[in-house]
């Protein structure tokens, strides 16, 4: 046989393996991500045959693979319930657009240089809201909304659950999927060839038909039902700068996402490495596609990435028959998804939310590196008492805060000889965050002395200390009989 056809088989071979691995992963988060963002599960799955089928065939990163992600459930949820779903059509199709934009300017790279303590805040401030909202359907009770209302609303929740007999069987449905998915990853490596949450979702659907379990399902309303193509009456609501401002935040994080997740694939194999650019217009291509069918958002989604990696994946192939398999799926078997327990979903999610949380890396890069960690705690809480777009503004503003900070390093040498002036030498960066240090320093010489304060060590001089300094010369002038000599900066 010809030795490069006998190659191709066993690549076609093992992509069509992992392809099928991959759609087991996909299809219970499919399912919860859309769920949980309140929308119809069929939106789900939409966008991961989509992400298969469309995102599957670009150019980019050829292994990794995308779908409906769970970073983005809070903002896809908040934009429903601030807008409603016939807006999201519109917010996915802009963000689509918008990154087709960024991708044909050559930005992708960029999304590289973002903070990764924003980044990891961002995540685990996802996580925490995620988990917050999620506990309430674990008990098939409604959210009150937002995280700050979702955690006070917790105690109440307990007592509520506690209460009633249904709950606490919706409870105990969510409970167990958690712990299978938990217990799944401690097996042996052959069988974990099925993936956990699949598991688990298909044991407590089992269960709870078996049993005939009073808990809640996952409403079905039709594959080709669900599609919802934007109307004109919705593009008028970009007048609502609200509305806008969603649209810039679906972009942001959608696109840091995916990018993200791409860094983290090219150092799982060692083929051809993603061009980011690509990359984003092909993210970029598939929300376009999402959008006009009023389907979910989508990102590169690790979870899903890693096991098409892990699974022996060589080409693209596997990514897209995946999709074939949902695509399949969906058309097929639509009433299998009535059968499903809500709380099981859940539980998948707050499975999901609970590995947003960099709990491992928090203690060492608190040690090593306070800095990033505080911005990484402050980013995450921003998110969980605000919201997606406002906390990771705030996660960046005080990364470029930490940053200016660290860069602003200034030396003071005072030599005093006890005759002849006394000599201030100031070098390195002199910003306004370091102003306070510089003016104390010089508040503390002599008043009867003649002062010499040279200036031409520093490499730079913003206007803040510039203007202090020759106030404090004014000033040190007017009060002594000795005058200020100034060396300039360079």
């Amino acid at each position: 046989m010809n030795p490069h056809l006998s190659r191709l088989k066993r690549v076609l071979r093992t992509d069509l393996t992992s392809s099928l691995v991959v759609f087991l992963v996909a299809l219970p988060l499919c399912v919860g991500v859309a769920v949980a963002s309140g929308v119809p599960a069929e939106l789900g799955l939409i966008t991961g045959i989509v992400g298969g089928l469309g995102t599957g065939l670009l150019p980019g990163s050829s292994l990794q693979v995308s779908g409906p992600a769970a970073g983005l459930t809070v903002l896809v949820y908040a934009a429903v319930e601030d807008y409603g779903l016939a807006a999201l059509g519109v917010i996915v199709l802009l963000a689509g657009l918008s990154q087709l934009v960024l991708g044909a300017l050559r930005l992708g790279r960029w999304f590289r240089a973002i903070s990764l303590s924003v980044v990891q805040g961002m995540l685990a401030g996802i996580g925490l809201v995620l988990i917050a909202g999620q506990l309430y359907a674990l008990a098939d009770s409604k959210a009150p909304g937002n995280g700050p209302a979702n955690i006070t609303g917790l105690p109440g929740l307990v007592v509520d659950t506690l209460a009633s007999g249904a709950a606490l069987t919706a409870l105990g449905v969510g409970t167990v999927t958690v712990a299978i998915m938990v217990l799944w990853k401690k097996l042996p490596g052959r069988a974990q060839l099925l993936p956990g949450p699949l598991v688990a979702v298909g044991a407590t659907t089992a269960a709870t038909v078996l049993f005939d379990l009073p808990i809640a399902r996952v409403r079905v309303s039709g594959l080709w039902e669900s599609v919802q193509p934007p109307g004109f009456a919705e593009f008028g609501r970009l007048a609502d700068i609200g509305l806008v401002g969603t649209v810039v935040a679906f972009t942001l994080i959608a696109s840091a996402e995916s990018l993200f997740s791409a860094a983290a694939v090219d150092r799982l194999h060692d083929g051809p490495k993603t061009d980011y650019d690509k990359e984003l217009m092909a993210q970029g291509a598939g929300n376009t596609v999402c959008g006009l069918l009023g389907a979910l958002p989508m990102t590169a989604v690790i979870v899903r990435s890693a096991a098409n990696v892990q699974a022996g994946a060589r080409t693209k192939a596997s990514r897209v028959l995946h999709g074939v398999w949902l695509l399949l799926f969906a058309a097929l078997l639509p009433g299998a998804l009535g059968v499903i327990p809500t709380a099981a979903l859940a539980g998948v999610l707050v499975h999901a939310g609970c590995k947003l949380l960099p709990v491992q890396e928090l203690r060492p890069l608190w040690r090593e590196h306070r800095g990033e960690a505080v911005v990484l705690l402050a980013t995450a809480g921003a998110i969980l008492v605000t919201n997606m777009f406002e906390g990771v503004l705030i996660g960046l503003m005080l990364a470029l805060v930490k940053t200016a900070w660290d860069t602003s390093h200034v030396h003071i040498d005072i030599t005093d000889t006890g005759s002849g002036p006394v000599r201030i030498r100031v070098a390195g960066n002199a910003t306004f965050l370091r102003l306070p240090r510089i003016l104390d320093s010089l508040d503390q010489l002599p008043r009867d002395r003649a002062v010499e304060l040279n200036l031409a060590g520093l490499r730079h001089l913003d206007h803040a200390c510039m203007t202090a300094l020759q106030s404090w010369a004014d000033q040190h002038n007017a009060q002594s009989s000795e005058p200020v000599r100034v060396i300039p900066a360079l």
